[in-house]
């Protein structure tokens, strides 16, 4: 074989190689395009029109609905609404999941089978999980009959502020805590034990080891954790959907609920997507404002 025709069957291998990996993530691409792509587009062309999901042609106002909502009490307290669930279920989730790691990671045999079994109340489905506790909480469930009989009293769990607040996170930790404590255990099996060992012969007891080893040794998957828990937090839409609307008094009134409910139950599709596109926003700036954070805290430990 001459050296050109060597060179001409590499070209055509090469192609064909490309073409097979073309073929290989064109399903993911196309999924991509019809269900992400081509409705961000749209939803960019929605926030400059008024358009009430009927009439056949929307109508251009240009930043009217920027202006409506950013002076918009609504779209505060969904801003409000989200950071408060954010301070609630970063510090729970990150302890639950750390301590579920921690756990499986010390059990001597059978850790895979422990580990799907947190892992199972991710996969439940949010719906279930959720009437689950809304029958659980009700006036009378068995937790408030348990309530009465013990101690008079009957707490209306999902009509007070603080507590369906309290209500959701804690049902959300209980959902990601073992997908998440997965991430850590996979972080906790690559520390060597050379290292507990040395900080034992050195006189470390077990909580020294944890925070000055454990811990900043866990910051790739502690990094990764933390940035899907925040964006998780700005995208949250069934749980207070099915518990509680977004009330009492809005106290659960989550973006996701207000562009619902803008698009859907007042007909204003560009309104909605203009609330959506400000979400978005302020998920990106969150996310980079704390994943600086983390970043500063993990170069002191070499990251």
């Amino acid at each position: 074989m001459s050296v050109q025709a060597a060179e001409q069957w590499k070209k055509r291998r090469s192609w064909a190689k490309e073409i097979q990996g073309w073929l290989f993530t064109s399903p993911y691409l196309i999924f991509t395009i019809i269900f992400f792509l081509i409705p961000l587009v749209w939803s960019i062309f929605l926030v400059f029109q008024n358009w009430n999901l009927i009439s056949p042609h929307p109508t251009f106002i240009g930043l009217k609905n920027f202006q409506e909502a950013l002076a918009s009490p609504r779209v505060w307290q969904a801003f409000f609404v989200s950071y408060k669930f954010l301070i609630l279920f970063i510090p729970l989730v990150m302890a639950a999941s750390i301590g579920l790691a921690l756990i499986v990671h010390s059990i001597p045999r059978f850790k895979s089978l422990f580990a799907v079994g947190f892992f199972l109340p991710y996969l439940a489905s949010g719906v279930v999980s959720t009437l689950v506790v809304q029958g659980i909480l009700s006036y009378d469930g068995p937790f408030n009959a348990t309530l009465r009989s013990l101690f008079g009293v009957s707490i209306d769990w999902l009509n007070n502020g603080w507590t369906a607040t309290l209500v959701i996170v804690l049902l959300m930790v209980w959902k990601f805590s073992g997908y998440y404590a997965l991430i850590f255990l996979s972080g906790l099996q690559g520390i060597p034990d050379e290292i507990y060992e040395a900080a034992s012969i050195d006189g470390a007891n077990a909580w020294v080891r944890f925070w000055r080893i454990t811990l900043p040794m866990l910051y790739p998957a502690f990094y990764t954790v933390l940035i899907l828990a925040v964006g998780l937090m700005f995208s949250i839409f069934t749980e207070p959907f099915l518990l509680t609307k977004g009330g009492p008094n809005m106290a659960t009134q989550t973006w996701q609920l207000e562009i619902y409910y803008q698009a859907f139950n007042q007909f204003r599709s560009g309104y909605g997507a203009t609330v959506a596109l400000i979400n978005a926003v302020v998920t990106l700036v969150s996310i980079v404002i704390i994943r600086r954070i983390v970043e500063a805290w993990g170069r002191r430990y070499g990251w």
